[in-house]
């Protein structure tokens, strides 16, 4: 495909393409050409954002020279769950640019009358996609269950905050019964994640994207809708461990119990905690309650990278190793929920770091989620001014498939049908 041009935004809503510059990316800090075959078609469910103060870096169409675009801010772009970025939008950055909220920032470009964006479906699910959402059905839906769970503290914040106010994929799948049903149980957490999505200091520039958990939720609220959904749902999973919330394994008794209880009504579905794997001794107790997989989260397989970014409280990078391979002794499925950042992530001590992880935890598959946060504000704060030779997201996946043949690629947390090793299910049907 022929390079799409460069978009720019003039501050008021409006979204131009500049037809003397072709759209560049970025890995890192720097700005680079992208390849023709990485660019598809900005997929359902995308948007675009306007940059301010930032001016978009593009390829002069006729000099073959790169140059800034003085028509307007530059544009990025969102794509939705599902899909992973090769490339950050690339821009130059005023002193007084205000510092960007906490969404993902790929590139984009125009051709063809239409939007362009080097990205890759990395998951075959269909779980969270835009067209499978009935706004009707879902307010149905959620009205129902908060009748039918009239004294249920979980299930009203799921319905009333999660789905109806934040609009949560997970809280409206709940409230369409199906798949993954979200539980959050902890208030409070063991991190100070600089891109915390559920609580930021007030001294930042930026604001959490949603309110975080309030309440410590008991297990029979926890069971009360659990089994049910575990009983009734297509392909279901119940997952601790949320957005709207701090750290589920400082609520691990709570959790145990929960397990223990809901395995004594229904044998179905999965149980599953996406987690920053702090507690390798709770992640103990609730494998042997009957937890059946584990997503960690990370930004890195290097330990400083790591450290820079999570400001770890009463815990270590090796823990979350540590963590992984417990579950993978008891034969429970493993993630990591890898936050890529293009130049970061494809680096080449970063890839070697995480071969290493992969061999040493076992670990099953990769979530390659794309890391909501403005760029230059997380360089800054983790002090990374040179990020080293990168190879390149497409081709790092590449070779981790060839060198890892049973490694899995992904987005989501899978079912049970899919972990047991129908691993193509038609998801659709």
């Amino acid at each position: 495909m022929k390079t799409p041009y460069l978009l720019y935004s003039d501050g008021k809503g409006n979204i131009f393409e500049d037809l003397t510059l072709y759209a560049t990316g970025r890995s890192g800090w720097d700005a680079m050409p992208v390849p023709g075959e990485d660019w598809i078609p900005l997929p359902n469910g995308g948007s675009l954002y306007e940059l301010p103060g930032r001016r978009g870096i593009g390829i002069d169409v006729e000099t073959g020279q790169m140059r800034l675009c003085d028509k307007g801010w530059a544009v990025a772009a969102f794509i939705p769950p599902a899909h992973t970025g090769f490339y950050l939008a690339a821009y130059e950055t005023a002193p007084d640019a205000p510092t960007l909220p906490l969404f993902c920032y790929t590139a984009a470009g125009w051709q063809n009358d239409q939007f362009w964006v080097p990205a890759t479906r990395i998951e075959p699910d269909i779980r969270q996609d835009c067209s499978g959402y009935d706004d009707k059905k879902i307010k149905v839906g959620a009205q129902s269950l908060l009748e039918s769970y009239p004294h249920n503290r979980l299930v009203k914040h799921l319905m009333e905050n999660c789905c109806q106010t934040y609009n949560c994929p997970a809280a409206r799948n709940f409230s369409l019964g199906r798949w993954e049903c979200p539980i959050p149980v902890s208030p409070a957490c063991n991190a100070n994640c600089i891109g915390c999505i559920s609580l930021q200091p007030d001294e930042e520039p930026i604001v959490s994207t949603q309110d975080r958990l309030q309440f410590k939720p008991s297990p029979e609220e926890i069971v009360e809708f659990a089994v049910p959904h575990l009983a009734t749902a297509p392909f279901p999973i119940i997952s601790f461990g949320q957005g709207c919330e701090g750290e589920p394994l400082l609520m691990w008794e709570t959790i145990r119990d929960s397990i223990l209880e809901i395995r004594k009504h229904t044998t179905k579905g999965s149980i599953n905690i996406n987690t920053n794997g702090s507690k390798p001794d709770a992640v103990r107790a609730l494998c042997k309650a009957g937890l059946n997989s584990i997503r960690v989260s990370t930004n890195s397989a290097r330990k400083n990278i790591y450290t820079a970014y999570y400001r770890p409280n009463n815990y270590q990078f090796e823990d979350i190793v540590e963590s992984l391979k417990i579950v993978s002794a008891f034969g429970g499925w493993t993630s990591i929920n890898y936050f890529v950042f293009p130049g970061m992530t494809d680096s080449i001590e970063e890839v070697e770091a995480l071969r290493k992880l992969i061999r040493d935890t076992n670990l099953k598959m990769i979530q390659w989620r794309n890391f909501n946060i403005d760029p230059d504000w997380y360089l800054g704060k983790i002090n990374v001014t040179e990020t080293g030779d990168a190879i390149g997201i497409k081709n790092m996946q590449q070779l981790l498939q060839a060198e890892f043949p049973t490694l899995q690629f992904g987005y989501f947390n899978p079912p049970i049908e899919r972990i047991k090793g129908d691993f193509q299910l038609d998801f659709a049907h």
